[in-house]
């Protein structure tokens, strides 16, 4: 197929792409060696590029670790909403929302130790604790407006306020994560859900006597 246009006789990767090669890259090495073991170098030898190149779409390492935090987040509120909105009723949802993060949670397990290595790093260093300070209120922000929306469509009312539910949710799935890595026996399927249920089963009951109910008669 001949190219035309902007695109005709074009070599080099789109900005986007080369951002997303540096992404991959910085996942698969920070994964093996660990953050602070890991150079740009290093991620750009994984990624095919100079290292001129990484820093084209990323000035430092720290804010090359933040966007793959911040990337990942969206991904599993993508998911979890996905597997809210497949459930049929409020008990459902509920049960897909946590399947869905249980899921998530052992594919990532990665994630998590990189997670608790930055958090570690940032202990020592106040500029990287506002940055991931910074970054974490972001998502949590992202999380509360999504339930905010899935509780308004499904006229349910929240155990807690979006804010609070979004902490709740970020640190059961973060703290479960931690907990399966180290003894992935002590973890159940059904853990996340049997606990989403303790602390939202009294709103889904409510949905569901309102639903059995029916209209309340014209007077």
């Amino acid at each position: 197929m001949k190219k035309t246009g902007a695109d005709a006789g074009r070599t080099r990767p789109y900005r986007s792409q080369t951002r997303r090669r540096v992404l991959d890259a910085a996942f698969a090495a920070f994964g093996e060696k660990g953050i602070a073991r890991t150079s740009l170098s290093e991620v750009a030898a994984v990624a095919g590029l100079t290292k001129g190149a990484v820093y084209s779409n990323f000035g430092s390492k720290d804010e090359l670790v933040l966007a793959l935090m911040e990337e990942h987040a969206a991904h599993r509120l993508e998911a979890a909403l996905a597997g809210f909105a497949a459930g049929a009723d409020a008990d459902q949802a509920l049960a897909g929302v946590a399947k869905v993060l249980v899921r998530e949670m052992r594919a990532d397990i990665v994630w998590h130790r990189l997670l608790a290595e930055y958090i570690a790093m940032a202990s020592h260093s106040p500029q990287r604790r506002e940055a991931l300070r910074t970054r974490r209120r972001e998502v949590r922000d992202t999380v509360a407006r999504a339930l905010s929306r899935l509780a308004e469509g499904l006229e349910l009312e929240l155990p807690l306020p979006p804010q609070d539910f979004a902490v709740v949710l970020l640190a059961l799935s973060n703290g479960l994560a931690a907990e399966g890595d180290i003894d992935p026996d002590a973890v159940s399927d059904d853990l996340l859900g049997r606990v989403l249920t303790l602390i939202a089963g009294d709103a889904v009951a409510k949905i569901k006597a309102t639903a059995e109910a029916g209209p309340e008669p014209e007077r």
